[in-house]
């Protein structure tokens, strides 16, 4: 099975938010974090940055804190 870690990013660094999350979920109020024995939790005012699958990270910033372009195809 493949658990995430959720980290945000931050003006101090990045800071862990959860562990063990099996789900996610994009909302208009921000991110859903699933995980198999805790309640979901809202991240409010998130968005998704990047997800790494190798390292099974998923890094989120703030939803109007997002740098870089995106490719689109």
């Amino acid at each position: 099975m493949c658990q995430m870690r959720v980290i945000m990013e931050t003006d101090a660094g990045p800071e862990q938010i959860m562990e063990e999350v099996t789900g996610i979920e994009v909302t208009p109020e921000g991110i859903v974090l699933a995980s198999l024995f805790d309640e979901p939790r809202l991240i409010a005012g998130s968005a998704v940055k990047k997800i790494d699958f190798m390292a099974t990270i998923i890094t989120l910033s703030a939803q109007g804190d997002l740098h870089g372009s995106v490719d689109r195809y």
